[in-house]
């Protein structure tokens, strides 16, 4: 995570959703901030509580995310973690998960 430092810890409830009619109810995988969603890379937010853009690391799943999507379930402090299809994300399930919110570090 060069570049980064820890910012805030939260605890989050986290679930999951692929681009799917049955969880996005559209299939063009189109995030809220104009981006692809990525497997291993995008998250959906509460931009109240976290805005997009920002960068998330879960040890639990091992990965650097980014916020760059939203839902309507999505409220308070719940992410939804993108997969590559719908048996993935129902697999998924509901988790209580630590993430670190990061920043970028100023050049030197």
């Amino acid at each position: 995570m060069s570049g980064y430092q820890f910012k805030d810890i939260l605890s989050v409830k986290a679930t999951a959703y692929d681009a799917c009619e049955l969880c996005c109810g559209k299939t063009d995988g189109i995030t809220k901030s104009g981006r692809l969603a990525r497997v291993n890379h995008t998250i959906a937010v509460d931009p109240d509580i976290i805005p997009l853009g920002t960068k998330i690391f879960i040890p639990q799943l091992g990965h650097l995310y980014t916020a760059e999507d939203i839902g309507g379930k999505i409220k308070g402090k719940t992410i939804d973690v993108y997969m590559a299809d719908h048996e993935q994300a129902i697999n998924f399930g509901v988790k209580e998960l630590t993430i670190y919110i990061l920043e970028e570090t100023g050049s030197i």
